[in-house]
């Protein structure tokens, strides 16, 4: 029995440009996109795609390498494939309404940090959620799209809310903390949100009302389950 629908916003980004003017080739994390996708679609929902001109964004190599991402990560990278061409084109961001949808959900990879923070749809569309009390999910790097939600004023939506997201220790550790034009951890507390940081790499999620958030990849499962159990 189909119980609605989800949305899941993709990045269209294929590379993060460094201070140095480099250039860091990226795409969606394959654990965070298929995760969420797999226990939503056995939990009977539908899942739709979407990102900024339904642009399809590339696989982050990193998340199909063993010896980063897990010895599952094979599995990952095959069922989010598989998902994607099913699917087919990737709806327009542009073209979304929330009202069509029981939730929302940011996977990551480093392209939020390029476009989604500051992507108006998606900022209008994490509005309308929010203010029709649907529930809005992000992991890793996913977060950085909330930064898109704000008013005419310029205020966030998500200032004084609970939160985690992939951490500047995470960074470091990965390799890619030096040369970032911002990091996202400490985006998000200088604007107002109260990011709660877990162990490095390990299971974290929080909470908040309607707003769902998990740390890294290993917090992709959780934080579907947490919201499939708040929808039921």
């Amino acid at each position: 029995m189909i119980k609605g629908k989800v949305l899941i916003v993709m990045s269209a980004a294929r590379v993060w440009e460094r201070t140095d003017g480099s250039q860091y080739p990226t795409g969606y994390w394959a654990e965070e996109l298929a995760a969420p996708h797999e226990k939503f679609v056995e939990a009977g929902y539908t899942v739709d795609f979407a990102s900024p001109g339904g642009v399809l964004q590339p696989l982050d190599e990193h998340s199909a390498d063993p010896a980063v991402a897990g010895e599952e990560c094979g599995r990952y990278v095959a069922h989010a494939r598989k998902a994607l061409e099913e699917f087919g084109p990737l709806l327009k961001l542009g073209e979304v309404e929330s009202a069509d949808y029981a939730a929302v959900v940011l996977p990551g990879g480093h392209g939020p940090v390029v476009d989604l923070f500051q992507d108006a749809d998606l900022g209008r569309l994490l509005i309308e959620a929010d203010r029709e009390g649907k529930l809005i999910g992000a992991v890793c790097h996913g977060p950085a799209g909330l930064l898109s939600a704000r008013d005419e004023d310029g205020n966030w939506l998500f200032a004084g809310r609970r939160m985690t997201a992939f951490t500047d220790e995470e960074e470091q550790l990965f390799g890619t903390a030096e040369g970032a034009p911002w990091l996202l951890a400490s985006r998000l507390r200088e604007l107002g949100a109260d990011h709660v940081a877990g162990a490095a790499y390990e299971q974290h999620n929080i909470v908040d009302g309607n707003l769902f958030t998990g740390q890294n990849p290993a917090s992709s499962t959780r934080l579907a389950e947490d919201m499939i159990a708040a929808l039921r």
